[in-house]
């Protein structure tokens, strides 16, 4: 996108340069046919001036701020009229009238007078009863030459405001370019902090285990013909599980690329979290209560969709006390599947409520704090969200809501 804006720059600049340089190159030619079409008018007002007063005297009060002076040549190269009354009747030195008078030809040119001034010299032949005179009109330029002035002008501002507007563009590019590299600079030194973090969070958790598996294993090595062996090789099971879980759910949780999707009966899942659930739940002398249709198929993975269910079934169930309730429900609103998981347990204290999504935020002492973050990392992932609403001492209620296709 930005190539594209910085092409369409370029072309546009080049086109205003182009449309700048030809306007100005044209003005000369403009500047040139209006002194020459002045100059023709002001030929036949001579003319028709001096057709009517063969004596020239009227021409004498012939003005126009445009002309510099001019002069009337008979074929002997004796003036006949000057607008400097003092050279009238003197020889002309120029062979410019004379030519007008040989050839009968128009001709103009650029001149500089002897003041220094740039002027405009128009030769033509003035027809008069009788005879032919050579009229030397010159004119002066400065009217006729603004049309110059105002291109050369208009094409300074633009290169002006074309430098000005590429210099801002520069600067705002370079300013932006340090701004993203700044941010990207933050995101890397952010993800870093993230990752000593996790780090830290890693080594603590599988420390514990580890520590668990290597006393018993020593246990073990010394007396191998105790006992207690049987319950010490029990318990480097379970660590060793826990280890196990820990890295599935960590493995799970930093997988970026999406499963295959497939029509999800949402309610079976749902019915077969809580059959799952029920043994542990019997344990602690909780019950399961299950209100889940079936038949509302949604597009996902049967798999993810079960884990991340399991996990909040699970949390809600270890939350409850001995003879609370683990409700789980799902229905239809509009074109979305809510499924809600809700209990009567101890709920959630109001300082951790903005925490519970965090990676390895635990109010568990045997807990890694990636059950609720990689919940709601699956569910995002099928277009849903997830949402949670718990009063401490009363229960905790969290709603699923996921997009129904329009194919199922």
């Amino acid at each position: 996108m930005r190539t594209i804006v910085h092409f369409g720059g370029v072309i546009l600049s080049a086109a205003l340069i182009w449309f700048t340089v030809s306007n100005y190159l044209s003005a000369g030619q403009i500047a040139e046919e209006n002194l020459r079409g002045l100059a023709l008018s002001l030929t036949s007002a001579i003319e028709n001036v001096a057709f009517h007063d063969p004596s020239l005297q009227s021409l004498g009060t012939f003005q126009s701020h445009d002309i510099a002076f001019f002069t009337l040549t008979d074929r002997k190269s004796l003036c006949r009229f000057h607008t400097n009354p003092d050279l009238i009747g003197s020889h002309i030195q120029e062979t410019a009238p004379l030519a007008t008078l040989k050839d009968g030809v128009i001709s103009s040119e650029r001149v500089i007078l002897r003041t220094g001034e740039n002027a405009f010299e128009f030769n033509a032949p003035v027809h008069l009863p009788g005879e032919t005179l050579a009229l030397r009109l010159i004119l002066h330029t400065y009217r006729a030459d603004a049309v110059v002035r105002r291109a050369r002008l208009n094409m300074m501002v633009l290169f002006a405001l074309l430098a000005a507007g590429w210099i801002l563009a520069l600067a705002l590019h370079r300013f932006t370019r340090r701004e993203e590299q700044h941010k990207l600079e933050m995101a890397r030194r952010e993800s870093l902090a993230q990752l000593g973090e996790m780090g830290a969070i890693l080594a603590h958790e599988i420390r514990n285990p580890l520590a668990g598996i290597k006393g018993y294993a020593q246990v073990i090595a010394k007396k191998p013909e105790d006992e207690r062996n049987g319950g010490f090789a029990r318990r480097i099971v379970l660590e060793t599980l826990r280890l196990e879980t820990l890295v599935s759910d960590l493995l799970s949780y930093a997988r970026s690329e999406r499963n295959s999707t497939a029509a999800v009966d949402i309610g079976e899942v749902a019915v077969h979290t809580a059959d799952l659930l029920r043994h542990e739940a019997e344990q602690l002398h909780v019950e399961i209560v299950s209100e889940c249709p079936e038949g509302i198929l949604i597009p996902g993975n049967r798999d993810r969709l079960s884990q991340a269910l399991l996990n909040i079934g699970k949390n809600a169930v270890q939350a409850v006390s001995d003879g609370g309730t683990v409700r789980i429900t799902v229905e239809t609103a509009g074109r979305q599947a809510i499924i809600r998981v809700c209990d009567d347990g101890q709920g959630i204290n109001l300082e951790d409520m903005s925490r519970i999504f965090e990676p390895f935020f635990t109010t568990k002492a045997r807990g890694s704090g990636l059950g609720l973050a990689l919940c709601r990392k699956i569910i995002e992932e099928h277009g849903g969200k997830i949402a949670v609403q718990s009063v401490a001492g009363e229960g905790t209620s969290v709603t699923i809501a996921i997009p129904i296709s329009q194919n199922y």
